[in-house]
């Protein structure tokens, strides 16, 4: 949810609060400049972050805008060019975004953004088509009324396209919620800054505000999304060790630092393949994203994680860690496709070394049922005391009581210090 409102909700309530209240005086210079830079910015930002999205999302913008104000002359009149502009433009920013929010990132190559740009062009020549001197009014699809005129006698944009901005608003906010990606936030807040800029009549003064805050909440977007592949592993959804190394330098005693493996996890690929080991690895990382005892979990490399339980001493967390344990251990783990198919093809040797053995890591993973796989997980955990002051001291000591766990028989805890507690596993 912070993601969701954080920058781009932020952005546009302050930019309304100071365009609506008049705490800010604002001149046209001032607006000018903020126009420019921001689309200057995003455009920067959008090129050296390869983000086609936000880049056709800024064109769009830009394009919809220039459109409106080179055919009304700067005042929108109830017929004529500039009213149909307004209609067309109405119609086609929304459904733009949809598009856009629904393509794949591939980058700013040039057959990535061919099909795109060809869009753009035609639907810019399809405006200036219908706006030609002499129309008097648009294509009656761009102002259809569906409902009763009534209901919409408060809002100058025409019926159609404000359900249409209603329904690609409410597809941006579902595919945010399924996926929680921040170009996806900063394409629906943007809408509604263009949707603002539309409903305060497109060529003021303040509808260039908003549409320089909709470019501004897609640059900061770019942001949101570095910050997010920078401290959160894209595989999992868990923070990543950047993060985890950051949450180090901020605890404080007590606490405690759990370390967790995935047992067997090279023969989960060796045998499956490495799209079984990812789904594996988002199995195990739901369950530890869930974690009780106010438990953070991070994945911190392959099939490494770490937990930390700020103020709670390694007794307090033991019961969390073995509740985690259990539970990974009584999920079922489906196969998608043939159960042990690269095992089958080569029953007896390694493919990549043809002659030789496969190793004990590779062997079979114990199958519950055809199709269903056995998961277990191992976990160390410590504390800080007399001998381990500092963080990494404690993350040291959890890596050795991991180990340990390992060396004992796996699918089991085991706690550092001398008077260390031994969790066996639970048949």
């Amino acid at each position: 949810m912070k993601r969701l409102f954080i920058p781009g909700a932020l952005l546009l309530l302050a930019v309304s609060v100071i365009l609506e209240s008049g705490i800010v005086p604002v001149s046209g210079s001032a607006v000018n400049f903020y126009y420019v830079a921001a689309f200057a910015l995003g455009t920067l930002l959008a090129w050296r972050f390869h983000s086609s999205q936000v880049l056709l999302g800024l064109l769009t913008l830009l394009l919809a805008h220039r459109a409106v104000v080179f055919f009304s002359g700067g005042h929108i009149l109830p017929g004529g060019p500039g009213r149909i502009a307004f209609e067309a433009v109405a119609f086609l920013l929304p459904a733009n975004f949809a598009v856009y929010a629904f393509r794949q990132e591939r980058g700013l190559t040039i057959p990535a953004i061919a099909s795109p740009l060809g869009l753009l062009f035609l639907e810019s020549v399809f405006v200036a088509v219908i706006c030609r001197p002499g129309e008097a009014s648009a294509p009656s699809i761009l102002h259809w009324n569906i409902l009763a005129s009534r209901f919409f006698h408060w809002t100058g944009i025409p019926q159609i396209s404000w359900l249409l901005f209603a329904l690609v608003f409410s597809l941006l906010l579902l595919r945010f919620l399924l996926h929680g990606k921040p170009v996806e936030s900063g394409l629906l807040w943007s809408l509604t800054a263009a949707f603002a800029a539309l409903q305060t009549g497109a060529v003021t003064p303040v509808a260039s505000a908003f549409l320089a805050t909709a470019a501004l909440i897609l640059a900061t977007s770019i942001i949101e999304n570095s910050y997010l592949l920078a401290y959160h592993d894209e595989l999992t959804a868990l923070p990543a060790r950047r993060a985890f190394n950051d949450a180090l330098l901020r605890l404080k005693e007590p606490y405690a630092i759990a370390a967790l493996d995935i047992d067997h996890f090279k023969a989960f690929n060796d045998n499956y393949g490495h799209e079984t080991g990812d789904q594996v690895l988002r199995m195990v990382a739901a369950r530890l994203a869930r974690v009780s005892g106010g438990g953070v979990a991070f994945r911190v490399g392959g099939e490494e994680f770490s937990i930390l339980f700020p103020g709670t001493s390694v007794k307090e967390a033991l019961p969390h860690l073995e509740l985690l344990r259990a539970e990974v251990e009584a999920s079922i783990f489906r196969v998608r496709g043939p159960l042990d198919r690269r095992h089958a093809r080569h029953p007896a040797t390694d493919r990549r070394k043809p002659g030789r053995r496969r190793t004990a890591s590779a062997r079979p993973i114990p199958a519950r049922s055809p199709g269903e796989l056995s998961v277990t997980v191992s976990i160390g955990v410590a504390q800080p005391d007399r001998k381990r002051k500092e963080a990494r001291q404690v993350v040291e000591a959890a890596d050795k009581a991991l180990y340990r766990a390992k060396q004992a028989g796996r699918n089991r805890i085991e706690s550092a210090g001398p008077d260390r507690a031994k969790r066996d596993r639970i048949a």
